[in-house]
């Protein structure tokens, strides 16, 4: 199975070894960090599990029989909070579906395995509700709802 990105109701933004992914239909916020970034930035690019969990064996050392349980449990995560969908087919992303994480780093030592943790923050999510600007169409332009008033 492939993960596809909830566009355009997720809005999603790589820091260094950090990414912050908003879900602007519920207001939430999340934050994934090293493993769990490089793990997104695959998702981003449109990799299906197999090729993330090649990248993340290559990249750090673990059992890949827990590496592919991690990858599963993160995918199931973003799954129930709306960030992604799985789609049986590669998502439209303009490549091949592989993971160009692989192969990019490989002059990197490898790091330990760890299990990565969607960090989930509901503080601002009235804030983000009340914003106008998630009212968007599938452009990214914003959208006016429409008025349950009578004209005069």
């Amino acid at each position: 199975m492939y993960p596809k990105i909830n566009l355009p109701q997720v809005v999603h933004e790589a820091f260094d070894d950090e990414v912050v992914i908003v879900n602007l239909d519920t207001g939430n916020y999340y934050s994934l960090e090293g493993i769990g970034a490089d793990i997104w930035r695959d998702i981003e690019r449109g990799a299906g599990h197999q090729a993330i969990a090649e990248s993340v064996a290559q990249h750090y050392d673990g059992e890949r029989t827990d590496i592919d349980a991690a990858i599963d449990q993160l995918l199931a995560e973003l799954q129930a909070e709306q960030i992604v969908t799985l789609v049986p087919a590669p998502p439209e992303t303009g490549n091949d579906g592989s993971s160009s994480f692989v192969g990019t780093h490989a002059a990197r030592e490898k790091k330990r395995f760890t299990v990565p943790v969607l960090n989930r923050f509901s503080d601002m999510q009235e804030l983000l509700l009340l914003d106008p600007v998630h009212e968007v169409d599938a452009t990214g332009w914003p959208r006016l709802k429409e008025s349950t008033a009578t004209p005069k």
